[in-house]
């Protein structure tokens, strides 16, 4: 079984969507974890839009990347520019990815242009998941 490591800044959206829809997507084949430099909380609306998509992350907890030191992993992806460059460095032979998806939690507006946002930036982060997948497991 391969292990994942989905890395963001908060770990509170795009590494929680991520995670989400790597288990969803790989089933048995992998441990899909997530963390961030720093963590925020899982952020409800990408609770809410998975729930939509029906996947459900509402159990998912914000973890510090340094919480999984010692686990020695297949792959990391990093799925923004400031992890990818800030995160502390810990010995892996992991393949490492990169991905700059779009933050939906800057987005401005209305609830329901919010909302749309984070539906958009959903969509492109399960079609990189299920790639993802179907290439490296």
């Amino acid at each position: 079984m391969k292990r994942i490591l989905v890395l963001c800044t908060g770990n509170s959206c795009r590494s929680q969507i991520a995670e989400g829809y790597l288990k969803y997507f790989a089933k048995e084949k992998a441990e899909v974890y997530s963390a961030g430099i720093e963590t925020h909380g899982v952020n409800p609306k990408a609770i809410a839009v998975m729930k939509e998509d029906g996947v459900d992350i509402s159990q998912h907890t914000s973890n510090n990347v340094n919480e999984y030191s010692g686990i020695d992993f297949d792959f990391t992806i990093t799925v923004c520019d400031n992890a990818k460059e800030n995160c502390p460095y810990f010995p892996s032979k992991a393949k490492k990815f990169h991905h700059d998806f779009p933050d939906p939690a800057k987005a401005k507006g209305t609830e329901e242009e919010i909302m749309n946002e984070f539906r958009r930036v959903r969509e492109i982060i399960k079609e990189y998941c299920k790639k993802f997948v179907a290439v490296n497991l």
